[in-house]
C-alpha cells in the first residue's frame, strides 16, 4: 500500500466525480422538499447504546460491523453504521410532542466493517428519509412513491420494488415457532451464520446470501400466511396505496431487512446494474425505543447507498458534464503583472458573478500559460504585460478560434457578459 493512498474501503473523491454527488444531493433536496421533508444532520458517532439498542445484539451490524471505541471518558462510542437510530435520538432530544410528526432527510458518511466491495466501501455514504410520529399505512406507500420518483429524476430506470412484511411484534412468536420448525432439519446443511441464527435470530435465516441457504429458504413458510388479522390489513392497505399511486411492486416473502426495529412493511428497490449484489435501496416501517426505553417511536424511512446509485446510473450512460476548471484565465506577463492580475481575477469574480475565474501566477512564457488555459477549458484569456498595465487595457484571446481584440479595462465586465452570456 502507498503511503499516501487511502486506507482500504475508503476513497478520494475528486472532480468531475464530485459533480455526481451533487447531483444526487441536489435532486433529493427538490424532491424530498416537495414532500415536505426537511434536512437534518446528525453527529457521526454516537453513544454505542443509540445502535446497539435498536438495531439488535444479535445483528450482524452489532456483532462484526461497528467501529467502536472509548472516549477519554470512558464512554463507548461508535461511528454511525446507519442513519435512522441517530435520528431519532435527534428527534427525541428536541421533542416530539403526542400527535405530532417529524419529517426529515440526512447525507452523509456510514462506516462498517464489512469487507470491501463493489459499491460497498467502509466509509459509505448515504441519503436517507425518515417520517417519525406517524402510524399510517398511507404514509408508507407515500414514502416508497417518493423513493421511486427520486430515481426517475435520477434517470434510474430499470430498478424493482421489491415489498414484504413482518407484521407486528404480537406475530413474531408465532411466525419465529414456525420458521424453527422448518429450518431445524436443514440448519446442518447451512452456513455457520445460519446455524447460529437459529437459536438467536432465525428471521435472518430467509435472507441469506449463501446459495446453499438461499435454495432452502425458498421453501419456507410464507411470512404473510402467518399474519394476524391486523397486520395483514395493514398490508393490504399499504399495496392498495401503492397500487393507486401507480407504483409497480413485487412481493418479495423472505425479504425481512437485517434490522430488529422493523416492523410492518419492509422493501428493497433492487437494480440489474449493479450486478449480483442488487440492493439500491431500502427501507421499512420501525419502531425504536428512544433513549431511557420508557417509550417508543413508530415511523418508516429508507436509506440508498449513494455509491450504488451512481453504479447504477453508470450502468445507464447517467453522468453529469463535467464543468470547466474555468471559464476565464487571467494571464499575467512579467512580475510587474503579477499583483494587477490577482486584483483583476478578484474584481471579475464580484462584477460576473457566474464566471469561474482562474489567475496564473507561474511567471512562465505567454505560450506556457495558454496551454495552461486550454487544459483548463477556459474560453477566454485575458493577457496583461507592461504594454497594458501602461495602456489600461486587456488583451482578451478567444481561445477557440484564437482571435484576440484589446479591451479597455473599464469595459472588460461588459464585454465579458457580452461575450459569456451566462455570466
Amino acid at each position: 500500500m502507498a503511503a499516501n493512498e487511502p486506507l482500504p474501503g475508503t476513497a478520494d473523491i475528486w472532480e468531475p466525480e464530485t459533480l455526481d454527488w451533487i447531483e444526487l444531493e441536489n435532486n433529493a433536496r427538490d424532491v424530498f422538499h416537495r414532500y415536505s421533508y426537511s434536512e437534518l444532520r446528525t453527529p457521526i458517532f454516537e453513544r454505542t447504546d443509540v445502535f446497539a439498542r435498536n438495531l439488535g445484539n444479535e445483528t450482524d451490524v452489532v456483532q462484526k460491523e461497528m467501529y467502536s471505541f472509548n472516549d477519554r471518558g470512558g464512554r463507548s462510542l461508535t461511528l454511525r453504521p446507519e442513519g435512522t437510530a441517530g435520528v431519532i435520538r435527534a428527534i427525541a432530544f428536541r421533542g416530539l410532542e403526542q400527535g405530532d410528526e417529524a419529517r426529515v432527510f440526512y447525507f452523509g458518511p456510514m462506516f462498517r466493517g464489512e469487507r470491501p466491495a463493489a459499491g460497498r466501501r467502509r466509509q459509505f455514504h448515504q441519503i436517507g428519509v425518515e417520517a417519525v410520529g406517524n402510524d399510517s399505512p398511507w404514509m408508507d406507500a407515500e414514502c416508497i412513491a417518493m423513493l421511486t420518483q427520486y430515481l426517475d429524476q435520477l434517470g434510474i430506470s430499470g430498478s424493482r420494488v421489491m415489498l414484504n412484511t413482518r407484521g407486528l411484534p404480537a406475530d413474531r412468536p408465532k411466525i419465529s415457532a414456525a420458521l424453527v420448525e422448518y429450518f431445524t432439519p436443514h440448519a446442518p446443511a447451512m452456513c455457520e451464520d445460519c446455524q447460529r441464527r437459529l437459536s438467536t435470530n432465525v428471521w435472518r435465516m430467509l435472507d441469506c446470501k449463501n446459495p446453499a441457504c438461499h435454495d432452502i429458504a425458498l421453501k419456507a413458510p410464507n411470512i404473510v400466511d402467518l399474519l394476524g388479522d391486523e397486520s395483514r390489513g395493514f398490508f393490504t392497505r399499504v399495496c392498495q396505496g401503492l397500487k393507486d399511486l401507480g407504483v409497480s411492486y413485487e412481493l418479495a416473502p423472505r425479504l425481512v431487512r437485517g434490522l430488529d426495529y422493523y416492523i410492518h412493511t419492509v422493501f428493497e428497490v433492487t437494480h440489474p446494474g449493479l450486478g449480483a449484489q442488487d440492493a439500491l435501496a431500502g427501507g421499512g416501517r420501525y419502531r425504536i425505543e428512544l433513549p431511557g426505553g420508557k417509550k417508543a417511536v413508530e415511523g418508516i424511512g429508507f436509506a440508498a447507498g449513494m455509491e450504488r446509485l451512481l453504479m447504477a446510473r453508470a450502468s445507464l450512460g447517467v453522468q453529469a458534464q463535467p464543468n470547466a476548471e474555468a471559464d476565464v484565465m487571467v494571464l499575467s506577463l512579467g512580475d510587474n503583472a503579477l499583483l494587477p492580475g490577482l486584483q483583476l481575477a478578484q474584481q471579475l469574480r464580484l462584477d460576473c458573478g457566474g464566471l469561474r475565474i482562474k489567475a496564473d501566477f507561474s511567471g512562465r512564457s505567454l505560450k506556457a500559460q495558454l496551454r495552461g488555459a486550454n487544459k483548463a477549458g477556459a474560453k477566454v484569456a485575458l493577457i496583461r504585460g507592461d504594454d497594458e498595465l501602461a495602456q489600461g487595457s486587456v488583451l482578451c484571446r478567444d481561445m477557440t478560434s484564437s482571435e484576440q481584440e484589446s479591451v479597455a479595462l473599464t469595459n472588460l465586465a461588459a464585454w465579458l457578459r457580452g461575450k459569456l452570456p451566462t455570466a
